[in-house]
């Protein structure tokens, strides 16, 4: 399994940041992808017009968030992946950091520039 992380720092408060992580409009707007999101424990989440879905395994309020996840390039009968997402108030704003498991073997690569291109860089542009 593959597995990685990625740190971002955005120019706007991690309480922001956090609340439009766990708010169906809020991700579409931050993303440009459409995004459906329960916020309670083992809520359904889904986002990128369902390319992305799994469901909400912890939460610390404005600090943290686990969720399971899961592409449809993920192989047939593959365990859904996990992230845990960090917020952290840096003088800046907010460092979010994002560490991805459980990955099927040889797509990290794939999802760790997607992080990048499909989540940080439209977030800088939104909270800019």
């Amino acid at each position: 399994m593959d597995s990685f992380q990625v740190s971002s720092i955005l120019p706007v408060d991690p309480s922001t940041v956090y609340r439009d992580w766990m708010s169906s409009k809020g991700h579409t707007l931050f993303t440009g992808g459409t995004a459906k999101i329960d916020p309670t424990i083992r809520g359904k989440h889904s986002a990128w017009d369902g390319y992305i879905w799994g469901e909400i395994l912890e939460y610390e309020i404005g600090k943290r968030i686990v969720q399971t996840w899961t592409t449809s390039n993920f192989p047939d009968g593959a365990e859904p992946s996990k992230i845990e997402v960090k917020f952290e108030a840096v003088p800046e704003g907010c460092k979010i950091t994002l560490v991805h498991t459980n990955i099927p073997e040889g797509q990290g690569k794939e999802y760790e520039d997607g992080w990048q291109e499909h989540y940080f860089t439209p977030m800088m542009d939104y909270y800019s």
